[in-house]
């Protein structure tokens, strides 16, 4: 749990020194990890952070609380007593929520943007250890603090479920985990994280997601491939317009579940399918679909071989889930998370 992340307290104060910013991932050292040199602050003092140009023009548009499939969890484990949004930090108050498990765990990019700070504390006030922040743009940006490992540069563009780091227990703090922040309207004025990703359809504490109709990217592709395999013909386009709603709708009906449409924590667990070595079909293209999102760079062959395996029992390691390489609901509801 952090000891610090305040939403007022006295800068951090890193190493005077500062060190390049080399792409890829960056070993970071910290309370029992590889011995390396710590990342210095960057020198940027001031809170507004203006979106570089180029930002994506999907992120910018994004309806403030569209279910859309545009945000995705960016870490698993569980909620730390007292690491919860607003609990008391001396005169202070606790910026974001945290995250906790071993270091090493996989942290992702909740949405698509601009890495504009890589630093100690992200240059924040009040916050401690290695950090990133990303603009998505229309005033949001997220924070991912107490990082053991880099694995973007300053001012790459990531997408939705991206790797970006690594967990870690770098700074003020009490034991590895994610301290996460969503800020609104500019660069330090923090948000709920719960409440913020609640209303875009993801649930921070790890349960499934929540897909409206009207969403598009390849969370749509996923549900599009999976009725697909139900007989239902779809497009597969990515766009959860009419045609995709409606079947899914038909689905619902037949499944006994409420017809709204939406694919949340009723309709996920009865329409993936348990999968292992040697599956073929459309549910193999939705699996191969989502792990993509997640960066595995599979072609989406519907043949679940050995690179497909390989592939699930890597995400399954790097979030801390059963290393079997079977997709079933558990690993199911992270990758769509």
């Amino acid at each position: 749990m952090c000891r610090s992340c305040a939403t007022t307290a006295s800068p951090a104060q890193p190493s005077a020194r500062a060190t390049a910013e080399a792409p890829g991932r960056t070993r970071v050292a910290d309370h029992g990890l590889p011995r390396r040199r710590l990342l210095a602050g960057l020198g940027l003092g001031a809170l507004a952070v203006n979106v570089p140009a180029g930002a994506s023009p999907a992120a910018a548009g994004e309806a403030a609380a569209a279910k859309n499939g545009a945000w995705a969890n960016p870490a698993l484990g569980r909620f730390p007593a007292g690491g919860h949004y607003g609990a008391p930090r001396g005169g202070a108050s606790h910026a974001g929520q945290d995250v906790s498990n071993s270091t090493g765990t996989a942290v992702h990019a909740a949405a698509g943007g601009t890495v504009v700070r890589r630093s100690w504390g992200g240059g924040l006030p009040g916050r401690t250890g290695n950090a990133l922040v990303i603009a998505h743009g229309n005033g949001q940006y997220t924070y991912y603090g107490h990082l053991s490992a880099y694995r973007v540069a300053l001012n790459a563009r990531v997408s939705a479920g991206q790797r970006i780091a690594d967990m870690g227990a770098t700074g003020n703090v009490t034991g590895p985990h994610l301290h996460f922040e969503t800020h609104s309207g500019r660069l330090g004025t923090t948000v709920n994280p719960v409440a913020f990703l609640a209303a875009r359809g993801v649930d921070l504490s790890g349960g499934w997601s929540r897909i409206d109709p009207g969403a598009s990217g390849p969370t749509v592709v996923v549900i599009q491939h999976l009725m697909n395999q139900r007989g239902h013909g779809l497009a597969v386009d990515g766009s959860y317009g009419s045609l995709s709603v409606g079947a899914v709708k038909r689905f619902q009906r037949s499944a006994g579940l409420a017809a709204d449409g939406q694919v949340g924590p009723a309709t996920w667990p009865v329409l993936v399918y348990t999968l292992r070595q040697g599956a073929s079909g459309s549910p193999v293209r939705a699996l191969q679909t989502a792990l993509n999102r997640r960066g595995a760079r599979l072609a989406v062959d519907g043949g679940f071989g050995s690179v497909t395996t390989s592939a699930v029992r890597a995400y399954q390691s790097g979030n801390r889930l059963v290393t079997d390489g079977e997709a079933g609901p558990v690993t199911w509801r992270a990758l769509t998370g």
